[in-house]
């Protein structure tokens, strides 16, 4: 086992108990109402994540980040709705943040060079992995994969990695048909610092605001990746 391994799993035992916190949850619930559709819902948690604390910048960045997950419609969606949730609060004369603006890239990397590195990080495998599944299959997704998703949106710093995988797991968990995704999902949140009852709060979350069935099954993944850790 590798040093960085067992620094990731010494992180994961000492931490498991920090809780999401406030703005964490928002994002968890903006996540999955974008991914389902729900746009009564999502406008109570655009409002309720904004009143958290969450910037502009930021919600808008995870609106945009999960066309990657559930599709351009549910995205749009999710932005025209967060536009006239802006408006509606500014008719109210509340003033919210646009929080910063991302900053600059100073890389010399190309952009799937840079999506190999974020892969790396969030899988916890070499660079070099041979490529398997889909990627093998068809290599043009892994090309859209690596210099789109991950380096274009993940390269954001807006949003951070941790953030960005809550966001992920949230919205695949509130999909049906997407198991995999959703476990491979949870395992790169582990591996970039989420403690187990981080996963367990997204969980939760949609257990009580979205999809009882649906976070049965993210209990169900959840136990497979530790049950798959505890093997290596």
């Amino acid at each position: 086992m590798s040093l960085a391994t067992n620094t990731l799993n010494a992180q994961n035992t000492m931490k498991t108990t920090t809780p999401l916190d406030n703005k964490q949850k928002k994002l968890v619930t903006i996540s999955a109402f974008t991914a389902r559709g729900d746009l009564i819902s999502l406008a109570k948690e655009l409002n309720a994540g904004l009143d958290a604390g969450l910037t502009i910048n930021q919600v808008q960045e995870e609106l945009v980040q999960l066309y990657a997950y559930c599709g351009f419609p549910r995205s749009l969606q999710g932005i025209n709705t967060f536009i006239q949730v802006l408006e509606e609060r500014k008719s109210k004369r509340i003033t919210d943040s646009p929080g910063r603006e991302a900053s600059p890239l100073n890389d010399s990397l190309t952009r799937y060079q840079r999506g190999e590195r974020t892969v790396a990080v969030l899988t916890n495998k070499p660079v070099d992995a041979p490529k398997a599944g889909p990627q093998a299959f068809a290599p043009r997704i892994d090309t859209f994969l690596k210099e789109h998703l991950f380096a274009d949106i993940f390269d954001n710093d807006i949003l951070n990695y941790q953030e960005r995988e809550i966001i992920t797991i949230a919205a695949l968990i509130s999909m049906e048909g997407v198991e995999p995704m959703a476990q491979s999902h949870i395992g790169n949140g582990l591996n970039v610092g989420l403690t187990i009852s981080q996963i367990e709060g997204i969980i939760e979350l949609i257990a009580d605001s979205v999809d009882k069935e649906q976070a049965k099954t993210g209990t169900a993944l959840l136990k497979k990746v530790m049950g798959s850790r505890e093997e290596q």
